[in-house]
């Protein structure tokens, strides 16, 4: 083992001499007590891969890491956009208050502390010193009270309900800020991501227009890589930040993101090497097993703990038919969500019974109303809901609208068509693109089905709600309450849930909210759905916590 510099380690007690290798310690002399012969090769070899690790697994500081993102995004602040490809950019330049390990507990960032008072009122943070934002400035309170009731509070589509509860931020120190609430706010704490709530500079945007801000697209943060340059239509450049508060990183010269459009494009540059990295599924469902057999490459479904995505068909209730439940039953009984998931998504998802993914275990009720595929049933429904099949075989048509982002999610629209018809719906894809889209469904509400995945998030309230909430329906945000669902019902239990402080009444009440939605059914919870970051070997610690491909990137580094 070479020289210790000191006595023998416990472990070496039972040694008479060094062992250097599991192998080459055949028998029982290398042993000062006889008899141990498979301890003494399990010590061995346990410390051999120790030694071993701990040398092949040094950081390696320099490198240029590419990263693939499958479309330009519009800006890259996501506190105002928070859309997968701005906050892939987004959160290695700008910071949260907190980060989350990988069972989800918050961790610090900026905040090196936090303090909840007793009647659950208000919250202090403790922030981190010596932070200098990119410009130079000194970050502090200040800069906190800005981002959350002047952006987070205003203009984030999901800030608008997380931080309901919020009414001041004090700042009796350049680094403690106080947040009052009008409610105990339990699922706050974990909405603090660089993703959903990124502190921004006060000084920088301050009396200025925060939506249409020009460092929205060349943002000053506090993070691990300054914002560097973007070729447009090719790539975002990102270098190191030499005065990173976690002093000794980030271990990366930079990134660089390569916008790469089509997945068969994206596909080629992963297996030539010209791309090291890309998150939320970079690559076509069908080519990940061949990529997978590849030597240099490896997959990684574990970084999407705080997203928890949920795929879902919104049902639009002005629609006369969709107002019918027993219509949107039968809508959910049309569907196979087994062979959604296992034809169309290639495994990478779980079918849904409800709402709330199981994967969020303190939160998943199994006793919820089911739906389970039964055609004959659909036909009943739609029987009773007096829309029988007209000579043609058709009952009435649908326009299905989808979430363009390519060629898994069209799929997914052609899958649902074809089950539709099977009991007389007739349901027409439209094709279109991001934009209209949203405006389409979220803005005009001009849609009868509307496919896409959500985030869950990591606590019912931040995520889940406001699909269910009627004031959760924002003409002008997107991915909220589409449906224009509303229920006295639910809204109460709802807002008990955000404001609920013990632990058992709060999980009560949404089992109570995952019961109502499954009633209701004005959602259909399709799949769980199982993101993967394709990634080079070279590629290290791009996974360290719940964020995943969304985290800082200060620990990552590239092997030679």
């Amino acid at each position: 083992m070479g020289d210790w510099g000191g006595p023998d380690p416990p472990l070496l007690l039972f040694l008479d001499r060094p062992c250097h290798a599991a192998p080459s310690c055949p028998d029982e002399r290398h042993w000062a007590i006889p008899g141990l012969t498979h301890l003494r090769l399990a010590v061995c070899a346990l410390l051999l891969a120790l030694v071993t690790t701990a040398v092949a697994e040094e950081p390696r500081r320099g490198g240029m890491l590419t990263m693939t993102l499958p479309a330009e995004p519009v800006s890259l602040n996501s506190a105002t956009d928070p859309n997968n490809e701005v906050a892939l950019v987004s959160t290695k330049v700008l910071e949260g208050l907190l980060s989350y390990d990988l069972e989800l507990n918050p961790v610090p960032r900026l905040a090196t502390s936090w303090l909840v008072a007793p009647d659950g009122r208000s919250i202090t943070f403790r922030l981190r010193a010596s932070v200098k934002w990119h410009d130079g400035a000194p970050f502090t309170s200040a800069d906190v009270a800005f981002s959350l009731m002047q952006v987070w509070k205003v203009l984030h589509p999901r800030g608008r309900a997380n931080f309901a509860a919020v009414t001041e931020v004090e700042t009796p120190d350049p680094l403690i800020a106080v947040l009052r609430l009008s409610a105990p706010a339990p699922a706050l704490l974990a909405a603090l991501s660089a993703f959903e709530a990124p502190v921004l500079p006060k000084h920088v945007y301050a009396g200025a227009e925060i939506a249409g801000h020009p460092r929205n697209v060349a943002p000053i943060g506090t993070g691990p890589f300054r914002f560097k340059d973007w070729r447009r239509g090719q790539a975002i450049l990102l270098e190191r930040n030499p005065d990173y508060w976690d002093r000794g990183k980030p271990h990366l010269d930079g990134i660089e993101f390569r916008i790469v459009t089509g997945g068969a494009n994206r596909a080629s540059a992963f297996e030539t090497g010209e791309a090291l990295i890309g998150a939320f599924n970079p690559v076509p469902l069908n080519e990940v097993e061949r990529l997978d057999k590849l030597p240099h490459l490896d997959i990684e479904t574990r970084g999407y703990e705080t997203l928890a995505p949920m795929y879902v068909a919104q049902l639009n209730l002005r629609n006369q038919q969709l107002a019918d439940r027993r219509v949107r039953q039968a809508l959910a009984h049309a569907v196979d969500r087994a062979a959604l998931a296992r034809n169309v998504w290639f495994g990478f998802a779980i079918p849904a019974t409800g709402p709330v993914p199981s994967s969020q275990r303190q939160w998943y009720e199994e006793d919820v109303p089911r739906y389970g595929f039964d055609p004959k049933r659909a036909e009943q429904l739609l029987d009773e809901a007096g829309l029988p099949r007209a000579p043609d075989g058709k009952r009435f048509k649908l326009a299905l609208d989808y979430l363009p982002l390519g060629a898994d999610h069209r799929r997914t629209a052609e899958f649902l068509r074809q089950q539709l018809a099977r009991v007389g719906i007739e349901a027409e894809v439209r094709d279109q693109d991001l934009p209209s889209f949203v405006r389409r469904v979220y803005i005009d509400g001009e849609f009868d089905l509307a496919l896409g995945y959500f985030h869950a998030l990591a606590d019912p309230t931040l995520g889940v709600q406001r699909l269910y909430w009627s004031k959760g329906a924002f003409r002008d945000a997107p991915f909220g309450n589409a449906s224009r669902y509303a229920s006295a019902e639910m809204d109460q239990v709802l807002e008990a849930i955000q404001t609920e402080r013990e632990p058992l009444r709060r999980r009560a009440l949404i089992g109570r909210m995952q019961r109502l939605a499954q009633e209701d059914l004005p959602v259909l919870d399709l799949f769980e759905l199982k993101f993967f970051t394709l990634f080079n070997r070279r590629v290290r610690n791009h996974m360290v916590d719940a964020e995943g491909p969304c985290g800082n990137f200060a620990e990552t580094w590239l092997a030679r």
